[in-house]
């Protein structure tokens, strides 16, 4: 299918999708739509079974556009920017030990639990997998989705500290769970020799080496935006830093997530600050609010509407089902750990392990690596409980949390 076509179709459903959540449902904007994909997706099975197909086109539609690629190497440059340049980098610089800790140790604790206990759920249900594709399923279960939580921050109160752990946690650790998702998967399928140089070399390579692929290209692109004062310029300056700076850190295998949150960081701060006339500031604040809404818009209602070419079994649903508590475990303990290893230098919020365990939401990133895995029984394992976990992260975690953190935070 033309690519223009399937834009337009996907921007129509979710124009009208936003249009029938804000005149009618009501809920926070990227769980409405996920819903009324989820009910699309559903209604039009229910019509296929009558003999009414609208199914069929939908999935050429739905299969004739690769969703991780898409989101991994379209949509999240644009998302990671549009929140990166919102977070304040001295409170960012306050949390620093906890955020890095949580989006290293924690994803890769977070990893092994999960995998590990995956491993020995699997047999019950008279299924075999090899321990690194437990292990794969941990790594993409691991990290908190940036876009998911950033989402969810607009529409809840809590104290500035406790934003950014959340928010800078989730902008820096699916870079860091990317990597480690990468090493597995390198491990699964024989790729190279693989020991624990090599890994160190990876990680240092595509994190440390996109942190200062971040820091180089946002110093470019602040040096030329303190040259120009047109704010169409500069806007289309701020474009072509993520476009061009996530295209060239894959081609350079450094971390293009990490990379763009570096950059829009420093774009966000300093070249907000020092760069830009006010009329620029707000052009550009609008502007990326706005790529922000949009591609938010697209991307959940895509969530909803992938259900319909997803393989999913009884064992599959239920071992999905098992998983949520599994991961949302996981996740307390990495948390409960980290908070524990820093609090004698750092004070934190009450009951801050519950919030920031309940506030870590999965999303489009997890589902994106899962499809990216090569076809056959783990991979089609993998996806479904993924989404399964992804949509209760969404739904149900995304509707709590402004409610958990009300009666927690009293």
């Amino acid at each position: 299918m033309n690519i223009f076509v399937a834009f337009a179709i996907f921007i129509t459903i979710a124009a009208l999708a936003s249009y029938i959540n804000y005149k009618f449902i009501k809920l926070p904007s990227t769980i409405g739509l996920m819903v009324i994909g989820l009910a699309m997706s559903l209604g039009i099975i229910g019509l296929s079974a009558l003999g009414v197909n609208f199914k069929t086109p939908i999935e050429e539609l739905l299969n004739g556009i690769d969703f991780g690629e898409s989101l991994m190497h379209g949509m999240l440059s644009f998302l990671l920017f549009a929140g990166a340049i919102k977070i304040n980098i001295n409170d960012l610089a306050k949390q620093k030990f906890v955020v890095a800790t949580l989006a290293t140790g924690g994803v890769i604790l977070t990893t092994f639990i999960v995998g590990t206990a995956l491993y020995y759920i699997l047999p019950l249900f008279e299924l075999s997998f090899a321990y690194i594709y437990c292990l794969i399923f941990g790594a993409l279960i691991a990290p908190t989705d940036p876009v998911a939580v950033l989402a969810l921050i607009k529409t809840i109160k809590v104290p500035k500290s406790l934003e950014t752990k959340i928010a800078g946690e989730s902008l820096f650790n699916d870079g860091v769970g990317v990597v480690v998702f990468t090493v597995l998967v390198g491990i699964a399928v024989g790729s190279g020799e693989v020991n624990a140089g090599n890994i160190i070399m990876l990680f240092v390579e595509e994190a440390v080496g996109g942190v200062v692929f971040g820091i180089g290209i946002g110093f470019l692109a602040f040096k030329m935006l303190q040259g120009v004062d047109d704010y169409a310029v500069e806007i289309l300056l701020t474009l072509a830093l993520v476009c061009g700076g996530y295209a060239l850190a894959s081609q350079l295998h450094t971390s293009g997530p990490i990379a763009i949150v570096v950059a829009g960081l420093l774009i966000g701060n300093y070249g907000r600050r020092l760069a830009m006339s006010e009329t620029t500031r707000m052009h550009l604040d609008q502007f990326w609010e706005l790529i922000d809404e949009i591609l938010n818009a697209i991307l959940f209602v895509w969530i909803g509407m992938e259900v319909l070419i997803l393989t999913f079994t009884t064992d599959y649903l239920i071992i999905g089902l098992i998983a949520i508590p599994l991961t949302l475990g996981a996740r307390y303990i990495s948390v409960w750990s980290a908070i524990s290893a820093l609090k004698f230098r750092r004070q934190f919020t009450r009951n801050a392990t519950i919030i920031l365990t309940w506030g870590g939401l999965r999303g489009g990133i997890s589902i994106a690596l899962a499809l990216s895995l090569s076809a056959g029984a783990a991979r089609d394992l993998i996806v479904s409980i993924t989404y399964v976990v992804v949509i209760f992260s969404i739904l149900v975690q995304g509707l709590t949390i402004k409610s958990l953190v009300q009666k927690k935070i009293q």
